[in-house]
């Protein structure tokens, strides 16, 4: 007997344009570089440069002199952002001066397109791992769960794929260099790295099965356990533990690509500059490309137009074939400059919110924020900001920095004020640095000194935090 059922589904159906412009925010600078430099070459109604528009220039020439104190409260006030804001001063005084290095640059994410260039996929396999890509973090960890991806790639981009599918697309990128990239946690991170060592090894070998079957013993120091389970001596325990030492638990952060210098430089997608007290904040000009429609083959359709009584079919099909290339050059010029809107609204939104860290560059000034702040501020979708945030940096005065890393969750000092877990962080890696190593601080003990100083903080919080900063326990830090 067949049961008919009418089921209702809510799905939100995203236009070519949201859809490009999705992609459009996802990308850094270096990758919007060859974005728009490919968009030229398949596009030829496309073109660099400005339209010329007199007036259009004398009034935006004439806000800039009436402007010249334009400040972030200027920006924070204002919907539409002039577009000399966006165009102009590109480059801080200090560009040509000096270059600001970072442990991990634009090569290591170049590596793994690179790496995945070579594989065979189907066009929907590559760009999942493009996606899967651009959502792991600087120490080569996706930290997002395989459902929450799925999810967003069916109700952003209208994709509809199973968590088995990018189960599969991972295990791809996990066979990348550096070793243990795209890994979930520091004991998939670490079992990745050993599968590429020699089983025949009798050390590696018991590594990778305790590493697999007794990570918690293993964390724990419980080493008698471990030699009683392996039938091994704590001679044969030591060249395990050998072993694993060697391994690294942030694959990305020590990345260094081949024949380049151990520090990379990267290029920053926003500008700031601090100066009479005031934040002033500029995209970087590669960040902000003026592009224009073809003067040419507008004219080209005017004419086509103009004489649709005599036109012959190829005739016909070139007017359809221009005007659905013109089409996309609109709509891509439009996805530019609403990223750009986009990418000012967010920011500023944090310089706000953070006002003081980004005055001071003190990471104790740095207040608990989540992405839900900054998309209330901005009255944004959560996702959105998710996408500005990944893969881009700032240039401040005290450094270059990872959007994401201002993003913190909030603690409470003993006092009932919430602070940064970032401070807290930071304090424990100055206790950290400061230890004796012949007898290193245990989890129990940062606790205590953290809470001598202020900050409620429990023994397993502080063990998360130590595991995601990829500190090893107190034992695995000691030195004899």
């Amino acid at each position: 007997m067949l049961n008919q059922r009418l089921d209702q589904k809510l799905l939100q159906k995203l236009s070519p344009q949201q859809i490009q412009l999705i992609k459009l925010l996802e990308v850094p600078t270096i990758e919007l570089e060859q974005r728009i430099k490919r968009e030229l070459e398949e596009n030829p109604t496309l073109e660099e440069g400005r339209e010329e528009d007199e007036e259009n220039m004398d009034e935006e020439n004439h806000e800039q002199e009436d402007d010249d104190e334009f400040t972030l409260e200027d920006y924070l006030n204002e919907e539409d952002i002039p577009s000399y804001r966006l165009n102009a001063n590109n480059h801080s005084k200090d560009d040509e001066k000096k270059e600001i290095p970072l442990s991990i640059g634009a090569s290591f994410y170049e590596s793994l397109y690179d790496q995945l260039g070579l594989k065979k996929l189907s066009e929907e396999e590559y760009d999942l791992a493009k996606y899967i890509i651009g959502n792991i973090d600087e120490d080569g960890y996706l930290r997002r769960e395989i459902p929450m991806i799925a999810d967003d790639l069916m109700f952003r981009q209208n994709i509809s794929v199973s968590d088995e599918e990018l189960e599969e697309i991972l295990k791809i990128i996990q066979s990348f260099d550096p070793p243990g990239v795209g890994c979930r946690d520091l004991q998939e991170c670490l079992i990745l790295q050993l599968e590429r060592k020699d089983m025949e090894n009798k050390a590696v070998k018991t590594a990778y099965e305790i590493l697999n079957n007794n990570f918690e013993e293993f964390t724990k120091k419980h080493y008698n356990k471990l030699t009683a389970k392996y039938g091994i001596t704590e001679q044969d325990l030591k060249l395990v533990l050998e072993e694993i030492i060697k391994l690294n638990p942030k694959p990305g952060s020590s990345f260094v690509s081949p024949g380049s210098r151990p520090t990379q430089h990267i290029t920053p997608d926003f500008l700031l500059d601090f100066e009479d007290g005031q934040l002033k904040l500029s995209l970087n000009s590669r960040n902000a490309p003026e592009l224009k429609v073809s003067r040419t083959y507008v004219n080209m359709l005017e004419d086509y137009a103009n004489n649709k009584s005599n036109q012959s079919q190829e005739q016909k099909d070139t007017v359809q074939f221009i005007r659905q290339k013109l089409d996309s050059a609109k709509w891509f010029i439009d996805a530019i400059k609403q990223r750009q809107q986009t990418l000012f609204k967010t920011m500023n939104a944090i310089l706000e919110f953070q006002k003081e860290y980004f005055q001071e560059g003190d990471i104790k000034s740095l207040r608990p924020m989540i992405l839900k702040d900054i998309a209330e501020k901005t009255e944004l979708d959560i996702s959105t900001i998710s996408r500005v945030a990944n893969s881009k940096y700032i240039q401040t005065h005290f450094g270059i920095f990872p959007l994401k890393s201002f993003f913190s969750e909030a603690m409470q000092t003993t006092e009932g004020e919430d602070v940064s877990s970032k401070e807290i962080k930071a304090i424990m890696e100055e206790l950290i640095g400061q230890e004796d190593k012949r007898k290193p601080l245990t989890d129990d003990k940062l606790s205590d000194l953290l809470n001598e100083k202020g900050y409620r903080i429990a023994r397993r919080t502080v063990a998360k935090y130590r595991e995601q900063m990829g500190i090893p326990v107190g034992r695995m830090r000691k030195e004899l």
